[in-house]
């Protein structure tokens, strides 16, 4: 796990951290995109962030649905809100 962490540019860092806090992506997605397990993603928040940060974050995702595929509705399957990528030049 520290090799991998080690490995990884901030860009590769900033954007495990943002699906991390996504309500809507799903550990197993991060898991499949960067090869990290959600306890290698908790690990690597609580070194990330700030004490506070990490501790609200914590809060957050805890026991929530959306967070674990398993436990996530049969009829969804993506990994994001539909608004949260919106195409180039849509605020214009």
């Amino acid at each position: 796990m520290r090799l991998k962490m080690l490995s990884m540019d901030d860009a590769t860092l900033s954007r495990i951290i943002e699906m991390a806090w996504e309500d809507r992506t799903p550990f197993e997605a991060i898991e499949r995109r960067f090869g990290l397990a959600e306890k290698q993603v908790v690990s690597l928040m609580r070194r990330q962030l700030k004490r506070k940060t990490f501790t609200n974050w914590r809060a957050r995702v805890s026991g929530r649905r959306t967070k674990h595929q398993a436990l996530r509705p049969a009829g969804i399957s993506r990994g994001y809100c539909r608004s949260q990528y919106k195409p180039a030049g849509a605020n214009k």
